[in-house]
């Protein structure tokens, strides 16, 4: 791979897990939980997992971004604190996300049934293309089949969480929220920008630049960015 386009793809991915859309934040919460529960007890648990969220929660204001985000990671940890306590299982602390992850397999589903894929939508709010691009004949597929990558993944994660949360494992979920969470999540989105971009030069239709000009084929198509 040239090194252009490793660096490209470095850049894609320091944008989308840094700032607003940084995924330790949900990350270390739970899995601060379960460690602290096992070695300490409940009670130390949860100031653990309020405390990382609150640091979590100064940090995106003193970044200027909205109050509304931050306390919405506090919330979060404060209603899956509620949820372990009143159901009176650990494992219940990961009830949110495993929701939450079924929400996304929900989405991802009826997006593609209605041809209208969620990455689009996701490319189209990050970036500001028009959304009329993505629907494109020779566009829209490269978007149809990275989601399509997206909602497998996120199905048997959300199988996996679900017989986990069955079977009262909370340190296995917490394994699993760790393997599942950044790592596979940034090699996930490299697969998907690779072969997104790849995808859209095999189907030859126009960059963003040559679609809002209204330039008629052949085009070169879209270079960089998915």
């Amino acid at each position: 791979m040239p090194k252009y386009k490793i660096q490209e793809i470095k850049e894609e991915i320091k944008d989308i897990l840094t700032g607003r859309r940084n995924l330790l934040d949900s990350l270390l919460p739970p899995l601060l939980f379960v460690i602290v529960n096992e070695l300490v007890g409940f009670d130390a648990a949860m100031w653990s997992a309020l405390a990382v969220a609150f640091a979590f929660a100064v940090l995106r204001l003193v970044r200027g971004q909205s109050a509304l985000s931050a306390l919405g990671g506090i919330g979060g940890v404060f209603i899956a604190i509620f949820l372990a306590k009143w159901m009176g299982r650990d494992e219940s602390f990961f009830l949110p996300g495993i929701l939450s992850n079924l929400f996304w397999v929900v989405l991802f589903v009826a997006s593609l049934l209605i041809g209208k894929p969620l990455l689009a939508w996701g490319s189209y709010f990050l970036r500001k293309w028009p959304l009329e691009w993505y629907w494109h004949p020779r566009v829209r597929p490269a978007y149809m089949e990275v989601s399509l990558m997206w909602l497998v993944f996120m199905a048997a994660r959300s199988s996996l969480q679900i017989f986990l949360y069955n079977h009262q494992a909370a340190g296995e979920l917490a394994i699993l929220t760790l393997v599942t969470g950044v790592p596979a999540t940034i090699l996930l989105l490299v697969a998907s920008y690779v072969y997104g971009n790849w995808r859209l030069g095999q189907l030859g239709g126009p960059s963003v630049e040559e679609y809002q000009s209204g330039t008629q084929p052949p085009w070169t198509g879209q270079g960089r960015g998915f």
